[in-house]
């Protein structure tokens, strides 16, 4: 029996994939596996009976990932689950910024009581006349998931569309249209585009990347939108290029005393997600992710740990080591279990950065007292029997 705890309301769609074999506890150190959205955990303690933490969305800025790794605790996040949400708030914000379609509304807001308010409309409408999007540039930092959605459906709206990524994967580029332009330099964009969206991850390396030096290269007409992480952008500079009239418009869905209510910001309340169908999407994703690793041992979209994943165990049992990913890890492994006369049926064993993650399948039962010699094993952090 697994126990698992929801640190955030998760969909009920994905929390009825836990087959009877799991029970949901209240208390996170009783807990094999942590459902979470947008709860701190930096701060909790975790109990050494947590393996594994399961993010429904993308970010994972909320979760102590080393704090985790160090303790053998797996975290998943959900790529692409909710990334159509995001791709459709993109383009509205693209619509807002080009069109001032909320001064409109609230025109008509302030003007309710005018009983000749469509006779009225027709005078006051050309003070929130704007620009059309087909036709734009739009440059699009970052061709992820989110990214290579919204860089394929300016496509199909007529826009020209430019798109960065030095580190684009084989996937994300066989999926993107033709159409779209590939640049090296993202000073191109900055320098091209009417329309500039930025999709790449919160690392050292991006914060801030759209800095005033990047909005100088910028159009004065150039719209700016930031639907991944405020901290991508600095936004005082923004403000600053929007006060001076040297940028058109920036739009973002990260509120903050900076920019709500700031000249040429126009802000919503961290939409992008906030969707049925996104929330559900993550929800049986997350599920999923944590079933497949409870159950056979399989890493898939983790964060804190490499991707391996050899399917269900079709042999006498499979073993789950995480360890530090230093030499002479496996060697020791299969030592140990060939001393114990354990014959190894298959090994994968993957490295990302300071950590690894090694799968072994075995003929025969391992006795606790072989289990015991791999723990002691120096650069080991968790050994788990899966089956």
């Amino acid at each position: 029996m697994f126990q698992y705890m929801c640190l955030n309301p998760i969909a009920g769609v994905g929390l009825n994939l836990f087959s009877n074999q799991y029970e949901k506890v209240d208390d996170i150190k009783n807990a094999d596996a942590a459902l979470v959205r947008s709860a701190a955990m930096h701060d909790m303690e975790l109990g050494d009976r947590l393996l594994a933490v399961a993010r429904a969305g993308a970010g994972v800025n909320n979760i102590p990932l080393d704090k985790c790794a160090e303790q053998g605790i797996v975290v998943f996040n959900t790529p692409g689950a909710n990334a159509n949400g995001v791709k459709e708030l993109v383009f509205a914000g693209m619509l807002y910024a080009s069109r001032d379609i909320v001064g409109g509304i609230d025109w008509c807001l302030k003007n309710q009581d005018d009983e000749n308010i469509a006779k009225t409309a027709e005078k006051q409408k050309k003070n929130f006349a704007g620009t059309e999007i087909q036709g734009k540039k739009l440059g699009v930092i970052g061709l992820g998931a989110i990214g290579a959605l919204v860089a394929n459906a300016a496509i199909e709206l007529g826009m020209e569309v430019y798109g960065y990524d030095p580190y684009i994967s084989i996937q994300a580029a066989w999926s993107l249209n033709r159409s779209v332009k590939h640049v090296t330099n993202v000073e191109d964009i900055y320098k091209e585009c009417d329309f500039i969206t930025i999709h790449v991850p919160l690392l050292d390396s991006t914060k801030k990347m759209i800095d005033a030096k990047a909005i100088s290269l910028m159009k004065p007409t150039a719209i700016v939108l930031n639907f991944a992480r405020d901290l991508l952008v600095d936004e005082e500079a923004i403000v600053d290029a929007l006060s001076a009239g040297k940028l058109r418009k920036y739009v973002s869905d990260f509120p903050n005393p900076t920019t709500v209510g700031a000249k040429g910001c126009i802000v919503t309340p961290h939409l992008g997600a906030s969707t049925e169908e996104s929330e559900d999407n993550c929800a049986i994703m997350a599920v999923r992710e944590v079933r497949d690793y409870l159950e056979n041992g399989n890493i898939v979209h983790s964060v804190n740990f490499p991707a391996n994943n050899m399917g269900a165990c079709t042999t006498a049992g499979r073993i789950g080591i995480l360890h530090k990913n230093v030499a002479g890890m496996i060697a020791q492994y299969t030592t140990i279990l060939g001393a114990a006369n354990v014959n190894v049926a298959d090994l994968s064993d993957k490295g990302k950065g300071d950590y690894a993650y090694a799968l072994i399948d075995v003929d025969s039962p391992v006795d606790e007292e072989t289990i015991a010699k791999l723990r002691e094993v120096d650069g080991v952090i968790r050994v788990r029997v899966i089956k």
